[in-house]
């Protein structure tokens, strides 16, 4: 018995032994690569894949070196949205897997190409198989360095998404929904999901929220109206983006010529760049400010100094007693953009605690006075709904952190919520 069980305790030894190369072989791999993105949804069939297609095409587009992996094993669906099929094959470098070029600044591989011949047999793997050849082909792949890496998950919570959340630990979810109550349910489940694993989310991205209608140009709520918004701020999540229902996608990506999609100057194409921008942001902010996720009953109980840990330090080390935010009001609540407010208020916290409002008219809207006259007032964060480029960088100049995004409500609602981390912000409505 002695003799078996050591038998067996060395067979487990090697096994564990090549489960710990395996992790530091991915985590060599992966290193330098920046921000990896897992496009995740709780079901399928809510344009999921495309998402991670067009995500990947507009991040390369402007200019960041992208990879793309799909590593859905029942239904990769990359290769056919970017008319890859048959056609994907990568080539071996020293034992190791080279992605496939697609087009400047993006590779793509998928796990399709270890299906064999015929594309259409069904994958009937048991759990641990499905492991171990998610787990081998993240190892096996030989990425340059990037800024990006996209990985389309197969849909649900199950086996898959588990082993890509466990393998590639600072890996960070964009969650993709449909405004109706079944998809919904089930998203809950992919954020429980995340929370679970102490997955960052960065964001919901609520898709086919409405078709426009070519004939009278009105939007038609096929799917119902603003569920992921509503689950979004319910949940204390950023909504990211909501994608209009485009009958053109479909075409595309059935055509294999997905990419095309964001080349027209259409609605659901403004949408997605401006997602895409939102989640740049973000990816961006979570690099330099480590993110704690809170479940919404936890909300209340986060201490002040601990929830007002994403303010700006004045002293290396050591977070500002003091905190000034500037809001730009309107009738009582948030301006949409900034330079056509009526005054704004100035709210002071200290230690996470709102102590006082005041309300100041602005002088003349003119390149670079407002953001030097906010400076003088003592302005450590300027919370906005929408603000240009040109105006963040002088706002950033004058040593005043830039939110975008927020949504109309009171000073001292944005402010608390805000110190609570419950701010939801969406898109940056400002183009200029």
């Amino acid at each position: 018995m002695a003799s078996k069980d050591k038998e067996h305790g060395a067979g487990h030894g090697s096994h564990d032994d090549k489960h710990a190369m395996q992790d530091f072989e991915i985590q060599q791999r992966l290193s330098h690569i920046k921000n990896k993105i897992l496009v995740m949804s709780g079901k399928g069939g809510v344009g999921k894949s495309s998402v991670a297609a067009y995500l990947a095409v507009s991040l390369a587009k402007k200019g960041f070196k992208v990879g793309l992996m799909d590593v859905d094993l029942h239904g990769p669906s990359i290769p056919r949205l970017l008319g890859l099929q048959g056609t994907i094959q990568p080539s071996s470098k020293e034992g190791k897997a080279t992605p496939v070029y697609f087009m400047p600044n993006l590779e793509v591989i998928s796990i399709e190409s270890l299906m064999g011949e015929n594309k259409d047999l069904a994958t009937i793997w048991r759990g641990p198989i499905k492991i171990g050849v998610i787990r081998q082909f993240i190892a096996d792949i030989d990425w340059a360095d990037l800024d990006y890496l996209v990985i389309d998950s197969p849909p649900g919570t199950g086996d898959e998404p588990l082993t890509v959340a466990q393998t590639i630990p600072d890996a960070k979810a964009l969650i993709i929904t449909t405004p109706q109550e079944i998809s919904l349910a089930d998203v809950r489940k992919s954020i429980n999901f995340c929370r679970l694993v102490k997955m960052e989310i960065i964001g919901i991205v609520e898709n086919m929220s409405g078709l426009i209608c070519p004939h009278c140009q009105k939007e038609i709520e096929l799917f119902g109206a603003r569920g992921g918004e509503l689950l979004a701020r319910k949940e204390n999540l950023p909504l990211v983006g909501k994608l209009p229902l485009d009958p053109e996608v479909v075409q595309q990506g059935d055509a294999g010529r997905a990419a095309a999609v964001l080349e027209k100057d259409t609605p659901y194409a403004q949408a997605f760049n401006a997602m895409v921008d939102e989640v740049v942001k973000r990816a961006a902010q979570s690099r330099k400010t480590p993110f704690v996720m809170h479940p919404p009953q936890m909300a209340d109980q986060v201490q002040a100094g601990a929830s007002a840990r994403n303010i700006e330090t004045h002293q290396e080390g050591s977070t500002m007693d003091k905190v000034v935010f500037a809001v730009p009001v309107v009738e009582g609540k948030l301006c949409a953009h900034f330079g056509h407010c009526e005054q704004f208020a100035l709210v002071e916290t200290e230690k996470g605690q709102i102590k006082g409002k005041t309300m100041h008219t602005p002088p003349p809207h003119e390149p670079g006075v407002l953001p030097a006259w906010l400076h003088e007032m003592g302005a450590h964060i300027i919370i906005a709904g929408g603000m240009g480029s040109r105006a963040q960088g002088l706002f950033n100049d004058n040593g005043i952190k830039v939110i975008t995004g927020a949504p109309q409500d009171s000073p001292e609602s944005l402010v608390n919520q805000y110190l609570k981390d419950s701010l939801v912000t969406g898109a940056n409505v400002c183009d200029h």
